[in-house]
């Protein structure tokens, strides 16, 4: 997306998107956390109706989606689209010079960390989240889920699961409480509800929150499954990132 006037070089979209300070805040923030627009405007200090604004044009260019709040419908999650963000940051450059096109190779990574995943069954989107994190780091990062009111893991969630290369048959459903005291890197809420009853813990990490809906609770059975877990998996991609601990040398 760019946009041009007769006379003038055409400016690419991603900074005509991105440009301007307070989408530039909300880009910086939705990077870490999806947010509700109460808490963008209290982190920005900004009017409810200027964020909402820049909200909008932040969803014209594509790079900003919002989902309605299973936790209280009148509110609305927003979250960022790294993939977006990263294919319009290569056409950027490019636009600039052929010689400043940004490549995005999967990067060769020591990755270590604690990381706990939360949602209130600990039935799909947590248990599927612990396992892929698990499965991504080949174990180097200690993953594990909880619940605010754990039910049996949920089949389906097996059974994609299984479909991707990783076991969950042995998966056990856990309450919160088992990791209080515990300390981790990140501690990531996956379901609206259960973030706002998220106790913290020791070394207050940051809290994040992935607005994911849950996949059982639609009319759409096993594909609701294999979207979730393609998004999980676009998420724990960048997560990684976070997590990295020293470039490791490629054999």
């Amino acid at each position: 997306m760019t946009t041009e006037t007769p006379g003038t070089v055409a400016v690419p979209g991603f900074v005509t998107a991105a440009g301007h300070p307070v989408r530039w805040r909300l880009l910086s923030e939705l990077a870490r956390s999806d947010r509700a627009v109460h808490e963008l405007t209290a982190v920005l200090g900004q009017p409810q109706n200027l964020v909402s604004y820049h909200l909008g044009k932040l969803r014209k260019a594509a790079l900003v989606t919002a989902r309605r709040s299973s936790a209280d419908g009148r509110d609305t999650y927003y979250s960022l689209d790294l993939d977006r963000c990263g294919d319009l940051l290569s056409g950027t450059g490019a636009a600039l010079h052929p010689g400043l096109r940004l490549t995005r190779p999967v990067p060769v990574l020591a990755v270590t960390g604690r990381v706990l995943f939360l949602c209130t069954g600990n039935s799909s989107r947590s248990q599927m989240a612990e396992a892929l994190l698990r499965h991504r780091s080949a174990g180097a990062v200690h993953a594990f889920s909880a619940g605010s009111a754990p039910k049996p893991v949920h089949p389906s969630a097996v059974s994609t699961m299984a479909a991707r290369g990783i076991d969950l048959a042995g998966a056990r459903p856990k309450h919160l409480g088992e990791f209080t005291g515990q300390h981790f890197d990140h501690v990531i809420t996956l379901c609206d509800r259960v973030k706002e009853v998220c106790p913290g813990f020791p070394g207050h990490p940051r809290p994040v929150h992935w607005s994911i809906a849950d996949p059982a609770a639609g009319p759409d059975g096993p594909p609701a499954f294999e979207r979730t877990a393609d998004e999980l998996t676009q998420r724990i991609g960048f997560l990684l990132h976070t997590l990295t601990d020293r470039p490791k040398e490629a054999s």
